[in-house]
């Protein structure tokens, strides 16, 4: 069985429109980043309160929380990075999931330790908020590259893994080997593609993140997939991320360049022989 779940910012930045879209594509899931003008980290207790209420009322629940934590330079000081931390640790707690989203830090190929050291202790502090860590392989940090988010699974085993093709591809790594690999240590997927050679960002499976491929060797379990389409520079992006985005096809807007990415993955499950009703897929 897989659930989609979605990153609603990249339909829209309020909240009653990300709600739209969501429904608009039958997804029932969200993984949280951002609402207005607001990451998730500057939420207040009330905001977050207030926003859970209203996602709960229509039906959608909180995946997880697509944090930023990770994504800053190693030498940061981590006893005041850790107020961040544990903010989006109490975020996580009002909207009532267990999981959310991080990275290994920047600027941190030669300092493994540490990455290792700051990692094991966002671990720990988790575990007081009774909240689990899902580890992204992703462009620049510590954990970009297959062989180094090997390294942090056995270095630090407390941590879950989000598999982001697209963010693979993007560096070359050989995105089948490394799925073939990893397949029974992922936690969740993101859902966006991408062009090596180009660096352009395309719907699943238009790129070289051999989306059909992962589809047919899932293990027999539930699994879900977060619509993270990247089809649209939407704001929450260029406010965090540092690296360019490049797209193979421009869209009109954000809603629709969405909604193509969901069809996408859609069509993609159809032709592999799942079938959706009431937000789930499962096999014929």
């Amino acid at each position: 069985m897989i659930r989609l779940s979605a990153f609603a910012d990249e339909y829209a930045k309020d909240l009653s429109e990300q709600i739209e879209g969501l429904k608009r594509n039958g997804i029932l899931l969200l993984e949280l980043r951002s609402i207005g003008d607001k990451g998730v980290a500057d939420f207040t207790d009330e905001e977050a309160e207030r926003y859970y209420e209203e996602l709960k009322a229509n039906g959608i629940s909180v995946w997880s929380i697509g944090s930023p934590l990770g994504k800053v330079d190693i030498d940061c000081d981590f006893s005041e990075y850790e107020k961040k931390i544990r903010r989006i640790y109490r975020i996580a707690n009002i909207m009532h999931t267990d999981k959310i989203r991080m990275f290994s830090f920047y600027k941190a190929y030669d300092q493994k330790e540490k990455v290792f050291e700051y990692l094991r202790k966002m671990c720990e502090i988790a575990k007081e908020y009774g909240v689990t860590l899902y580890h992204e392989n992703e462009r620049e940090i510590y954990g970009d590259t297959f062989e180094r988010v090997l390294e942090i699974k056995e270095n630090v085993p407390e941590l879950k893994h989000v598999f982001d093709p697209a963010n693979y591809a993007l560096i070359g790594v050989d995105c089948k080997d490394a799925i073939d690999r990893f397949i029974d240590e992922v936690g969740y997927f993101h859902i966006k593609d991408a062009i090596y050679s180009t660096g352009e960002i395309v719907p699943a499976g238009e790129g070289d993140g051999q989306f059909p491929h992962i589809i047919d060797i899932l293990p027999d379990k539930d699994y879900v997939f977060t619509m993270e389409p990247h089809l649209w520079e939407f704001w929450a992006y260029a406010s965090i991320d540092k690296a360019e985005m490049k797209h193979k096809t421009e869209f009109e807007n954000g809603k629709k360049a969405f909604c193509h990415a969901v069809d996408a993955i859609k069509a993609l499950l159809n032709s592999k022989g799942y079938v959706e009703k009431d937000g789930v897929f499962s096999k014929k």
